[in-house]
């Protein structure tokens, strides 16, 4: 058994990231400024994104979209009940209803097939979800979009470096990314939303900090302009120049930590493949790239439920973590908003089953035989 206790996860941060991050705090400047825009401008470059705006979380940024595109009670969104809870409550938070489409049962996301039949004349929003890394199939969603007259956004919290027919996550269309520090690069906490619609970027830079017609940092006086006054309500969503300038450094190591995690998750796949009670998700048939976010397996075993696999694994000194139980059976959505079992069967067989194994940059292959000998132990 491992002697030190090995996390589901952990930021890759280096004395450079650390240096940066105290030059800001040195500054004198430390909340919104120079930073972010450079941040913002590089994010642009790396995705190929018309524009960008950084924001305290991915949260945030769904936040802001909702507010912008205006949504009400009434309206209907569709998405997975496979997802981070933030998105359903702030859909709920509006009066809206999430409407949830049934995800493929191995790649876990959704299609234009489980989201067609769900539209109806109250359909306000389509939100696919990129999983563990991999993007979901486009093309036929957002033809599908424009057809119907559809808002769509790309929820791209799990999806920074990853491509879709060549093209990087952010190039196109609207997505938000999260850079929570489980995530491929971290600002500590923090998101950013990239879209071609560039009029939809100024309205939520206004929203994002209190509807100001102007950032917290004139970035020519270094002050703000006299005159700056609300355009229309808003909030305080924006992202501090040292969480920022994290972000920076980080973004400039990007392709090597998604190069090791890419190394590690093909070291699992190999190392797995003759555990039968072990399923890893499939990669989908579609032209992507990976970015591996997350190592995600499904538990299919009569010996052992996925809760009692994890206690072992844990037990054994290996973290692991749980994306996701699925959002329609919490305990508010079964008890409060009537959803209930047996209403997404791929949904539910992996909410049941899926664990996501340790997957960091500063992992060894070493650390991978740990916990697949450990995996074999449990099971033997």
């Amino acid at each position: 058994m491992r002697k030190s206790f090995l996390p589901f996860s952990k930021p890759s941060i280096t004395e450079g990231d650390i240096s940066a991050v105290c030059d800001v705090m040195r500054s004198g400047w430390i909340t919104t400024g120079t930073q972010n825009s450079i941040f913002e401008n590089k994010i642009c470059e790396y995705t190929g994104s018309k524009s960008a705006v950084a924001l305290s979380s991915a949260t945030a940024g769904m936040h802001l979209i909702f507010h912008a595109l205006k949504l009400e009670k009434g309206d209907e969104v569709i998405t997975p009940s496979m997802t981070w809870v933030s998105t359903v409550n702030l859909i709920v938070l509006y009066g809206a209803k999430p409407v949830f489409a049934d995800i493929d049962k191995d790649t876990l996301m959704i299609s234009k097939e489980t989201i067609e039949p769900l539209i109806t004349s109250n359909t306000k929003l389509i939100i696919p979800v990129h999983f563990a890394g991999a993007s979901f199939d486009i093309d036929p969603i957002k033809e599908l979009a424009v057809k119907k007259n559809i808002s769509l956004i790309e929820d791209s919290a799990h999806a920074i470096g990853t491509k879709y027919k060549g093209n990087m996550i952010g190039k196109t269309g609207t997505s938000v990314f999260s850079f929570h520090p489980i995530k491929n690069i971290t600002t500590g906490e923090g998101g950013i939303i990239c879209s071609e619609d560039t009029s939809l970027i100024e309205k939520l830079r206004r929203l994002k900090f209190h509807g100001l017609g102007v950032d917290a940092y004139d970035r020519m006086t270094q002050g703000r302009a006299p005159l700056a006054e609300v355009l229309e309500p808003g909030f305080k969503y924006n992202l501090p120049d040292m969480a920022a300038v994290l972000g920076i450094k980080q973004l400039e190591r990007i392709s090597d930590l998604n190069d090791k995690r890419t190394q590690l998750a093909n070291y699992y796949r190999e190392s797995l493949k003759n555990i039968s009670e072990i399923i890893p998700l499939s990669l989908p048939k579609y032209d992507i790239k990976h970015s591996w976010h997350l190592f995600i397996v499904r538990v299919n075993s009569k010996k052992i439920n996925r809760n009692e696999f994890m206690t072992e694994l844990k037990n054994r000194n290996i973290g692991t973590g749980l994306h996701f139980q699925a959002v329609h059976l919490h305990k508010y959505y079964r008890e409060v908003m009537g959803f209930s079992r047996g209403m997404l069967p791929n949904t539910e067989y992996n909410s049941d089953r899926i664990c996501s194994l340790p997957l960091f940059p500063d992992m060894t292959f070493e650390d991978v035989d740990d916990v697949v000998n450990a995996i074999k132990d449990i099971l033997k």
